[in-house]
């Protein structure tokens, strides 16, 4: 299986790379992590902040890469 810059495609890698360096995306994503804390899986924590991201109107990175469950929950690992 090939992989993008260590990620599982080019859409992993670049809402990783967009979480992971704009402050208030990184803000957003480790208030999420914290409901690991709470029992809730790393996949409820990416859907409640997808949730929140569509309520703010926002669906894709800036680089058109659109944001997921999936997306989310790999860009948390090692949050």
């Amino acid at each position: 299986m090939s992989t993008y810059q260590g990620h599982k495609n080019w859409n992993h890698w670049n809402v990783s790379l967009w979480i992971n360096n704009d402050e208030n995306l990184y803000n957003m994503a480790r208030k999420y992590v914290t409901f690991k804390q709470r029992s809730y899986t790393r996949a409820q924590c990416a859907a409640a902040m997808l949730e929140e991201l569509n309520d703010q109107g926002i669906t894709h990175t800036p680089d058109g890469a659109p944001y997921s469950i999936s997306s989310i929950r790999a860009a948390m690992v090692g949050m």
